[in-house]
């Protein structure tokens, strides 16, 4: 299947991706868009992993996948070292009990490296895009990696086979050495290694594209929409606080746009090389010609309701 953009036919990006599924639900957001995009046939998901530890990560990613009818999509977990953070909302706890799923615990899941190696080794060179939306404990195991049944690379030269760029939700910008952006901080140490160590074009999405942008009510609103765990989740997690009266930022969503349909006409990109400290603030050097953080080009409005109509999005056939 391929899609057309100005006239040219365009293959699925190849996608693996990574999130921190349950501490916040943007999350979820991110996954519909997603799924929405493979169903237009300008994606192909090759992987969703979870970098967070806590009980419900991969049961939830296992319903989302089942849900959009895709139940065979491999399931990484970090099995080293690694934050565990759960939802304050509970919305987990509910779609993990009302929705089919395939994977019921942590411990049913793959090791979140393996499956990078194993689902890189099997593409063609230079063509996978990893997205990344919350922590970069697995990435930097990744980069980490050994030699093993699915490839005699290293990590870091499997990486650099394999994939074409990394697009990652995390930091601010210019940056703020006393901003701790939430992916940035939590694995503060994973973060300064790939972003040091990286060896492909990556693109930030940094906090201040997604807080402007504000999603999800047209979905809880939509009353034809029934038995949607994404729709669920929204419900229940929007009225516990005052700051998502009028949807939840989404942050999440849009670095899987950016890493799907490109930046353009969204964002302009700045190049430059992104500085990580070790409390897990940024800054931001203009030298450096291999990553790019977003600037705002359209209207914020208008991405917002991309996003809103994207998330609304219901499994189909293909």
């Amino acid at each position: 299947m391929m899609f057309t953009v100005n006239g040219q036919k365009q293959k699925p990006v190849p996608i693996i991706f990574d999130s921190d599924i349950g501490p916040d639900y943007d999350d979820v957001g991110a996954m519909a868009l997603l799924h929405a995009f493979a169903d237009k046939g300008e994606a192909k998901i090759l992987a969703t992993i979870a970098c967070n530890k806590y009980p419900n990560a991969a049961p939830v990613l296992s319903v989302l996948n089942t849900y959009f009818k895709r139940p065979g999509i491999p399931v990484g977990i970090s099995k080293g070292k690694a934050v565990s953070i759960a939802d304050f909302q509970h919305w987990s706890d509910t779609i993990v009990a009302k929705y089919p799923h395939a994977i019921h615990s942590n411990d049913e899941a793959e090791n979140a490296v393996k499956v990078y190696r194993r689902v890189l080794s099997k593409q063609p060179d230079k063509s996978v895009t990893i997205v990344t939306v919350g922590f970069l404990t697995n990435l930097a195991y990744l980069i980490k990696s050994k030699p093993d049944e699915y490839s005699g690379l290293s990590g870091m030269d499997l990486i650099k086979k394999k994939v074409r760029r990394l697009v990652s939700m995390a930091g601010k910008f210019p940056g703020e050495n006393e901003f701790r952006e939430f992916n940035v901080k939590i694995d503060s140490a994973a973060s300064q290694l790939v972003f040091t160590k990286w060896p492909t074009e990556v693109i930030y999405s940094g906090f201040e594209i997604g807080v402007k942008i504000k999603t999800g009510l047209p979905l809880v609103n939509n009353s034809a929409i029934k038995n949607s765990p994404v729709k669920d989740a929204f419900s229940i997690c929007l009225p516990m606080a005052r700051g998502d009266n009028n949807g939840r930022n989404s942050w999440d969503e849009t670095a899987v746009l950016v890493a799907i349909k490109g930046q353009e006409p969204y964002y302009s990109l700045q190049p430059g090389t992104i500085i990580v400290n070790e409390n897990g603030s940024n800054s931001w050097d203009s030298k450096g010609k291999n990553q790019y953080y977003l600037v705002e080009k359209l209207p914020y409005e208008q991405v917002e309701k991309l996003i809103n109509d994207l998330m609304q999005h219901e499994p189909g056939s293909r």
